[in-house]
């Protein structure tokens, strides 16, 4: 033992010139006394661009951003002088600056959905700050659906889409169509910019209605959005718009490294009208388009059902098969003909086990006959293909 103590300080430099350096620095200590944690050699891939990381998140510290002090929305001043409209305004930019996940999806869909609802604000001399309403209703997601019925990236109730153009049933919905409900939305920002002169009281109308605003306006004789008493929804939504466009504009500025170019980019799709004579299998039509049945809802999200009756659409499909498309479908019609027979409901059948006993769909079978109710009778007659 006497021997090992006597040679130890030659083995320990053996070992440090042999790189076994951690023995020694594992039980150096600080002139504080506390004792030293070993380091570990940062690595940086080759392959990966290496990013500034801000102080704070290297730090472990929650940063502080004070919303601006001064702000326009749709070229209209907001009031941030105001005690009341700031303190409103920061309650939902102090929500929304931390909700960094919710951010960042909003940036990467941002790159698909923006450039089209730029364009068309441009071309009808609308101010660009109306695509943040879009955010605000749907986080950017056209197939949103409120439990009170409203649908799409506007968020359109049927109500109001059916006023505005929009197909709303149950084989198709026009809601969920980005480019048919943002034309449609728009139509209506401005019949509703035409009746209050205010984008903010535009806007509250948007989410509570117009003739709720109205008659508030009345009631409490006040002209302007930050005076009137609304529901509280309404009375956050614009602000919460206004905080949208603040961080969606300046991510830097409040600690998003974004790196433009890598969220999800538009789909390349080619309009293909197309007029169908009778129903015809949604499954069929997208084998037709060259791409799956679940590709084909993603890029025509207004099908709501598995089978299309008769009439006039608009097919979104991949450049590449337009040629072949119009071919397929000629085809398709062709298989489809008119052969029918009629079944007699007996007693207990329903039209689920209908449908599987002729290997149709009971979509398919309330189209043929013109049902909208999901029952049917003892005794009733229903007509049902059998030949495709």
């Amino acid at each position: 033992m006497k021997r090992i103590i006597r040679y130890l300080p030659s083995i320990l430099a053996v070992l440090a010139l042999l790189g076994c350096t951690s023995v020694g620095t594992m039980e150096a200590e600080s002139p504080a006394g506390t004792k030293k944690l070993p380091t570990i050699p940062h690595q940086t891939l080759s392959s990966q661009p290496t990013q500034t990381v801000p102080s704070y998140v290297k730090d472990g510290i929650v940063p502080y951003f004070r919303p601006p002090s001064e702000f326009t929305f749709c070229g209209e001043p907001v009031p941030m002088n105001r005690a009341d409209v700031f303190e409103r305004f920061d309650r939902e930019f102090t929500i929304l600056v931390y909700s960094h996940a919710q951010v960042y999806l909003w940036l990467k869909r941002a790159e698909r959905y923006f450039p089209w609802v730029e364009q068309q604000l441009k071309a009808k001399g609308l101010p660009d700050d109306l695509k943040y309403l879009i955010v605000a209703e749907s986080d950017l997601l056209p197939g949103a659906k409120s439990p009170a019925g409203a649908a799409g990236i506007w968020q359109f109730i049927p109500s109001t889409g059916s006023r505005y153009g929009l197909r709303v049933g149950a084989y198709l919905d026009d809601r969920y169509d980005f480019e048919r409900a943002t034309e449609s939305g728009l139509k209506y920002l401005m019949d509703l910019y035409n009746r209050f002169r205010s984008w903010t009281l535009a806007l509250a109308a948007y989410n509570c209605g117009e003739d709720r605003v109205s008659r508030e306006m009345e009631r409490q004789r006040v002209r302007s959005y930050y005076d009137l008493k609304l529901p509280n929804e309404t009375e956050r939504y614009v602000f919460r718009i206004m905080a949208i466009k603040e961080v969606l504009s300046n991510p830097e500025k409040y600690g998003y490294q974004y790196i433009k170019g890598t969220g999800y980019q538009p789909f390349q799709l080619e309009r293909v009208p197309v007029t169908l004579s009778d129903s015809l299998s949604v499954i069929d039509i997208a084998e037709a388009a060259g791409v799956t049945y679940r590709q084909f809802l993603i890029y025509n999200p207004f099908i709501q059902s598995d089978v299309l009756p008769a009439g006039f659409y608009t097919f979104r499909i991949p450049p590449e098969q337009k040629d072949s498309f119009g071919l397929k479908m000629e085809e398709l019609k062709r298989r489809y003909t008119q052969q029918f027979k009629y079944h007699v409901v007996s007693r207990g059948e329903t039209l689920t086990s209908i449908a599987q006993r002729y290997g149709v769909s009971v979509d398919e079978i309330k189209q043929w006959n013109q049902i909208k109710e999901n029952r049917v009778t003892q005794g009733q007659k229903l007509k049902i293909r059998i030949s495709r």
